[in-house]
């Protein structure tokens, strides 16, 4: 009988891809996949982005050890944490979770097998390199695909070259690696040929995607741009003219990044949906001074009025942080008034989290937590009563969606786990495109004609 393994994902969709990456990886090397409860080997591909992450994580972790100690898994189960959590905390959570077989940093995922075999063996070492290389990892052209048949995620590069005050990215993922634009047309093409429906294409920062290898180096707000080699819009073209009846997806856009060529991309290709993820975190200029974010109020607000003009019907998806270090009150109302005027048809508010190692976390005049939770409470009752109006609006439109099981469906303006979905006639065939009359709503829920 073939040894089991079983894998956790916990975290962003790009944490998913690696724990696709890695499923992928135990099984050419022989492994049998199964559920945690039975499973020789437990990899738990851990995020660490924020606290809440962490203690998602940790509480893992400690289930895992947990079962196994009491009998709900195989006695001799070896654990293996891997992703951010591992990359960040390695050396300190060996002496605090010796439960834990072996740590592995987040550049090892294609080592995955060869670590597993060496825990079974008893001759892993505790931590596997948690150094951040300068080069993608080679992921090859295979995947275990943990989502649905009809829509996966696409990983386009690696890490990021931002320093953004609050996020500690850069430091656990490293700077920013473009995969081949000519890999991932390769990958997306193979999706497609299997019958894939949606093309998430993820990063954390799509736009900056191919820039890291323009001969002459790009800025913090260089624009995309084909003239100086692959970019975005270069990629969004060649995926385009792929055949097949599918869309593609372009999430974790930076403002900053956004230029003409890229929106008449988004203006101009069929298949790439009429949505834009793109958190812009703030509007109060001094706030996304300090907080690094290479943009400034007006910029924001021309940008945004320059895609809907170019894209009629486009949705923006964006995020909100509330209450960072220095944010005033009229700070709080200019963001509550930016948030009311251009009524994004998805977003999200979330209260600033003062994260270790980030140079947020060392600024003076930090705002007390009560307050951020009071303006993030604040601005989502806002959010919440846009998103009524908005989903009313859609009432008597055809819409083209993507069934995602029966019932239940997705539009253009709902990427997914993070957006709304469609009620529709549990009769339409799962992961297929359909055309729906919208007939009601609930904020970002929408109901359509021959739904239950």
């Amino acid at each position: 009988m073939a040894v089991q393994f079983a894998i956790v994902s916990l975290g962003c969709a790009k944490n998913l891809v690696d724990s696709e990456v890695m499923a992928d990886r135990m099984l050419a090397a022989g492994f049998e996949k199964t559920e945690p409860e039975s499973a020789d080997v437990l990899i738990i591909n851990t995020c660490a982005f924020i606290d809440p992450a962490k203690q998602e994580a940790i509480d893992t972790i400690f289930a895992a050890a947990r079962a196994r100690e009491e009998g709900a898994a195989p006695a001799e189960q070896k654990i293996v944490v891997a992703g951010c959590l591992s990359q960040r905390y390695a050396q300190d959570l060996v002496k605090l979770m010796p439960e834990v077989d072996c740590f592995m940093g987040v550049d090892e995922v294609c080592r995955v097998a060869e670590i597993a075999e060496a825990c079974l063996a008893g001759t892993a070492e505790k931590v596997y390199s948690t150094k951040v290389s300068k080069l993608m990892p080679d992921f090859g052209d295979t995947r275990y695909r943990l989502t649905s048949a009809h829509t996966a995620y696409v990983k386009i590069a690696e890490g990021c070259n931002h320093a953004c005050a609050y996020c500690v990215i850069p430091r656990i993922r490293g700077g920013h690696r473009s995969r081949p634009q000519a890999n991932i047309v390769r990958e997306v093409r193979a999706l497609v040929e299997q019958g894939c429906r949606e093309i998430n294409l993820i990063a954390q920062d799509t736009t900056y995607y191919g820039m890291d290898k323009w001969e002459k180096k790009a800025g913090k707000t260089s624009g995309v741009d084909s003239s100086r080699g692959e970019s975005l819009a270069t990629l969004l073209r060649e995926i385009n003219d792929i055949p097949g009846d599918f869309w593609v997806r372009v999430l974790y856009t930076h403002p900053a990044h956004w230029s003409r060529e890229l929106i008449d991309v988004f203006a101009t290709c069929d298949k790439v949906v009429k949505y834009v993820d793109i958190p812009l975190q703030h509007i109060a200029a001094h706030i996304l001074e300090e907080q690094r974010r290479k943009t400034d109020g007006d910029y924001i607000r021309n940008l945004i009025r320059d895609l809907r003009a170019a894209v009629p019907g486009i949705g923006l998806r964006t995020t909100f942080i509330s209450g960072l270090p220095g944010e005033t009150e009229d700070d709080h109302a200019e963001l509550r008034d930016f948030i009311r005027e251009f009524r994004f048809e998805r977003a999200g508010v979330f209260p600033y989290s003062r994260e270790e190692g980030s140079l947020a976390a060392k600024m003076k005049n930090q705002v007390h937590h009560a307050t951020r939770k009071r303006r993030a409470n604040e601005l989502s009752m806002i959010l919440a009563g846009i998103a009524d109006e908005i989903g009313q609006e859609c009432v008597g439109q055809t819409i083209r969606v993507l069934v995602d099981e029966p019932g239940l469906a997705r539009g253009p303006w709902d990427a997914p786990d993070v957006d709304g979905t469609i009620h529709v006639d549990p009769a339409l065939p799962v992961g297929e495109f359909a055309d729906v009359e919208i007939v009601d709503s609930i904020a970002y829920e929408l109901f359509a004609e021959g739904s239950e």
